[in-house]
């Protein structure tokens, strides 16, 4: 955890000042900043609010279930990647992985759709709950020490997706596919807004690069190796930013 997330609930004083305040923190957060940094009353620890500023927080009070710290928040969380990733949903575990680590290089606008070779079951999964959903968001965050939530949208239709909402989810935007037969090689460094459309383990069918490329997508390939999702997405923001 390189930074101590806050939500308006763990304030106790200034909930509605921008610059700091006075919060308790309890579970998990708590048992962190006891059991590995190793915090001690007086100690200066990085934190930012959900959605705000970055700053330290300074230790006040630690009993064996709660620690309240005198926040002061002085910056802005780093800037977002330019990229809308659209990925069809994986497995749940593959998921929780590519969300924390998607979030963490700074995607902003993630879309979990539907295709051919995307399984029913993973849809049903535990992942996806309203409750569940945010939490590998969240450690994203306090791994690159940001503080703004990315946006997750869900669609189970691949044709309503592409004919009703793909042209404007994508206007004015570089629009790429990862597809491992493409002749064409991911760019690099690539200048302005990019919407990139990750398949499933299995690829896309003939069938859906079709109608991507119809919608103006580009496919582009990695080279000779096929990676699993989880390596994908990580190596193809590399090299577009």
């Amino acid at each position: 955890m390189n930074l101590i997330l806050l939500f308006p609930d763990d304030f106790v004083e200034g909930a509605g000042h921008e610059d700091g305040g006075i919060v308790r923190l309890t579970g998990r957060r708590c048992r962190h900043v006891q059991e590995i940094q190793r915090a001690e009353v007086g100690d200066e620890l990085c934190v930012g609010r959900i959605g705000g500023r970055i700053g330290r927080g300074r230790v006040i009070r630690i009993d064996a279930d709660l620690l309240e710290m005198e926040v002061r928040l002085e910056r802005e969380p780093p800037a977002p990647l330019p990229v809308t990733l659209l990925l069809a949903l994986p497995r749940p575990l593959v998921l929780k992985r590519v969300l924390l680590g998607a979030t963490a290089m700074g995607v902003k606008k993630i879309l979990l759709f539907n295709c051919n070779r995307v399984e029913r079951s993973f849809w049903n999964s535990k992942v996806l709950r309203e409750d569940a959903l945010p939490v590998p968001l969240v450690l994203g965050l306090e791994q690159s020490v940001d503080t703004c939530m990315p946006e997750v949208l869900l669609r189970t239709r691949f044709k309503s997706l592409v004919e009703d909402e793909l042209a404007d989810l994508a206007a004015g935007t570089l629009r790429l596919v990862a597809h491992p037969e493409a002749a064409r090689p991911c760019p690099r460094e690539v200048e302005g807004r990019v919407t990139l459309v990750v398949g499933p383990e299995g690829g896309f069918v003939p069938y859906e690069i079709e109608q991507l490329e119809g919608c103006g997508f580009s496919p582009v390939a990695l080279g000779e190796r096929i990676l699993r999702v989880e390596s994908a997405v990580p190596v193809l923001l590399a090299r577009l930013f």
